[in-house]
């Protein structure tokens, strides 16, 4: 929770109750949101509290985005446990422990946030989903944790057009190759089916001739 409303990437009004201070007076909840210099590096789930002249962090959820706290007699340590380092420093005054953004790595609050509104990050979690559907995906509120904006257009990667690819194409041909019947035929198998037809059958085998186009079909009970 903040009192500083500069700090705000957005604010949504709210009335959630007051906070007491330590002189007996109370502070209103008027408002959450999101804090931190983007959308995509922000700490999410903030109140904004009136009169409230610091901003408090909540140990709980520093750990719950994948670091460790641990407290000193003078200083606290916040470690991102994937990378190992030290992220955020905390100087103890009085029986407060004062922690600097500034001293930040560039001022980045990656390292205690979770970024939900990375569009690359949401294409990867949903098995490289089309950005399309990622937007249907937010306008029906299907998905939670999912952004709330749409995601702008993003290029086509093309792992992603190769691995849904069920085969290459093939070019037309405007002429025949072949010169007289059975030169070339072209073989295909299908099945097995989910339904089997009256007598039984799950496989269709087409045998087509190069020169004629002549057709020959087949059913059977097995791929044998």
């Amino acid at each position: 929770m903040t009192g500083r409303m500069d700090d705000f990437l957005s604010l949504e009004a709210l009335q959630g109750g007051s906070v007491s201070f330590e002189n007996r007076k109370k502070g209103y909840i008027l408002g959450v949101r999101k804090i931190g210099k983007k959308l995509s590096h922000s700490i999410k789930n903030v109140y904004y509290v009136n009169g409230l002249k610091y901003s408090l962090l909540s140990v709980s959820e520093i750990c719950d985005k994948g670091n460790k706290v641990e407290f000193v007699s003078k200083s606290c340590t916040v470690t991102n446990l994937l990378i190992g380092e030290v992220v955020l420093i905390a100087k103890r005054l009085k029986n407060i422990y004062v922690a600097e953004f500034d001293s930040l790595n560039g001022g980045d609050f990656t390292c205690l946030s979770a970024i939900d509104d990375d569009a690359e990050l949401w294409h990867r979690r949903l098995g490289h989903a089309s950005f399309s559907l990622l937007n249907k995906l937010i306008k029906k509120d299907i998905i939670r944790g999912m952004p709330k904006s749409k995601f702008k257009d993003h290029k086509v990667y093309d792992a992603c057009v190769k691995g849904k690819q069920a085969k290459y194409s093939f070019k037309p041909k405007k002429e025949v190759s072949t010169s007289s019947p059975l030169d070339l035929l072209h073989m295909d198998i299908y099945g097995p089916m989910r339904m089997p037809s009256r007598g039984g059958k799950k496989y269709i085998f087409v045998i087509i001739d190069d020169y004629s186009r002549f057709t020959w079909t087949f059913i059977s009970q097995d791929q044998g």
